[in-house]
């Protein structure tokens, strides 16, 4: 990636520059380049003599001017300034640009991708909705996030496993199953009454009569607790089934999907509970089992075995990522939780810590809320009032795509509204009809050339020489930064981004630039170009999850 290769440029000519007693003998400070803003200061810039001017005390454009008179010269390079207050400007070589279209055809599908990860194993967990009931839309935003890092962090070289968390024990699952049997009664003419911590929506309902479609009232004959625990198991297994469904069509998949009861069945938990109070770290008070995280800085101490002798939510928790770091040897987790989990993270990282595990090896995304409008209406999505758009009748309506874009629009932090009007608009607008359109549009231009009888694979990439034409080769040799950005920051809203961008790049040359015209060597020339861009633009959608359409 040219980015490290300027770089490691740069390094070694600060320590070419303090070897010959240029630069003081000091630790150099980290060596960065970005892109400048502003087009006319170059390609790349690095403000490292500012950095280093600090340590040394050193004029920063003297250390700037040492640096560069020390740089080796190398192809990719046509120009290398020095800018005021102590900037470094790189300006690419022409003719190398020009030459990267063939680069990035030879690469293929491949490229883009980068050897950050060297196969490292990265779990990442993600939706993990309790299995009370169907998806609505917010789990959607958490349910894209996972996917597409899934997505990038693969292609950055980690080893990947996504992983869905079943919440199948507990109080809420408990209220789950009595509100079932309850419905279930009602549906044979029975007159029941629904848990007042039960689940209310209509689908609750629909899951009872279907299960009587099926099963008839056998469950009627059995004894009361013993009805509940295979009813509601039964129904658990059509939730786990419906919510499987549901994240398929918007093309997410999980290679493991985990029971919590496993667990305990398995002995994780007694395993885990052990180890922490060998350690020191559980503690009998007002009783119940405390866990001692006013030990490792924490605010107060969190109860992990309620006075009956339950687990709370937060032992469970500690469980599985003892199962997580201790038994399968993950080098690094990745959760993403919602909103309502804000307050878990730092007791998770302390328990992580507690367990032997350095907490930087956690790292939770936290996906905000998504609110929903249809006009101006907000729409609720309680499951337990039933008064939900689900996430399967939003894909419905709009369309997987739009629906992953749309979640990839914004940070993960930053609460967002779905504009289901916009969603649905076919206009530039709509910056997924924009992009799809882009990759379209392309390969209208690459069949126009094959019905033409165009053979552009011997075109001369050294006629791309306007500047419009350079600027979309550009555009394209960031993709793999890209790959990098998020790999390392865990935000793949970086790609909608991009991907809006090389969009906008390409639209401006298609409509200055005749692509198939009289001139056959410009021609084959445009058309390798084109390709390489609807290469890129392909590689950027899919890494969204996304299609990349050949029409539109």
């Amino acid at each position: 990636m040219l980015k490290q290769r300027l770089i490691e440029l740069l390094t070694q000519a600060a320590s070419e520059a303090q070897k010959l007693g240029k630069l003081p003998s000091v630790t150099l400070p980290e060596v960065s380049v970005d892109h400048p803003q502003n087009p006319e200061h170059g390609d790349y810039a690095s403000s490292f003599p500012l950095k280093l001017a600090r340590a040394t005390g050193v004029n920063p454009l003297t250390i700037a001017k040492d640096v560069v008179g020390l740089i080796v010269p190398v192809p990719e390079i046509d120009r290398i300034a020095v800018a005021p207050p102590g900037f470094i400007n790189f300006t690419l070589e022409k003719d190398w640009l020009s030459r990267q279209v063939d680069s990035i055809l030879l690469a293929g599908d491949a490229y883009g991708s980068i050897d950050l990860g060297q196969g490292s194993g990265v779990q990442i967990e993600f939706v993990s909705v309790n299995p009370t009931g169907p998806l609505h839309v917010g789990h959607g935003r958490g349910a894209i996030l996972g996917s597409t890092l899934a997505n990038v962090l693969t292609a950055a070289g980690y080893g990947v496993e996504k992983e869905y968390y079943i919440n199948d024990t507990g109080s809420q699952i408990d209220a789950f199953y009595r509100s079932l049997y309850a419905r279930y009664q009602q549906s044979l003419g029975i007159d029941a009454e629904m848990p007042s911590d039960g689940y209310f929506g209509n689908y609750m309902i629909d899951l009872a009569k279907e299960i009587v479609a099926q099963e008839g009232d056998r469950f009627l004959v059995l004894p009361g607790p013993e009805a509940v625990t295979q009813l509601g198991r039964l129904g658990l297994d059509k939730i786990v089934t419906q919510i499987k469904s549901d994240l398929e069509l918007l093309g997410v998949g999980f290679d493991v999907w985990f029971s919590e009861q496993s667990l305990y069945d398995n002995g994780q938990y007694q395993e885990a509970m052990s180890r922490l109070r060998q350690q020191g770290y559980l503690a009998e008070k007002e009783g119940a089992t405390w866990f001692i995280s006013t030990a490792l800085g924490e605010d107060k101490d969190n109860v992990v075995v309620r006075g009956d002798g339950s687990p709370t939510y937060f032992a469970s928790d500690i469980a599985y990522h003892y199962n997580k770091f201790l038994e399968r040897n993950f080098d690094r987790v990745i959760n993403i939780w919602g909103a309502d989990h804000q307050g878990h993270i730092s007791r998770m990282k302390a328990v992580v810590g507690a367990l032997g595990i350095a907490p930087e090896q956690l790292q939770v995304i936290v996906s905000q809320m998504v609110t929903l409008r249809r006009g101006d209406e907000l729409i609720r999505i309680s499951k337990r009032s039933g008064d939900i758009i689900t996430l399967r009748e939003l894909v419905d309506e709009v369309g997987a795509d739009v629906c992953r874009f749309f979640f990839l629009a914004r940070s993960a932090d930053s609460q967002m509204d779905f504009d289901l009007e916009l969603a649905k608009r076919e206009s530039q607008d709509n910056p997924v009809y924009y992009v799809q359109y882009a990759h379209a549009r392309i390969a209208s231009i690459l069949r126009l050339a094959q019905e033409r009888g165009i053979d552009y694979a011997d075109g001369g990439v050294s006629l791309l020489a306007t500047e419009l034409e350079l600027t979309l080769i550009r555009k394209m040799l960031l993709l793999p930064e890209i790959v990098e950005i998020v790999a390392h920051t865990l935000e793949p809203h970086h790609l909608s981004y991009y991907a809006q961008d090389l969009a906008t790049v390409f639209h401006s040359f298609y409509k200055q630039c005749r692509v198939v015209s009289r001139d056959e060597a410009l021609t084959k020339a445009r058309l390798r170009l084109v390709a390489a861009a609807k290469l890129v633009l392909a590689k950027t959608l899919h890494l969204m999850g996304m299609t990349a359409p050949e029409s539109m």
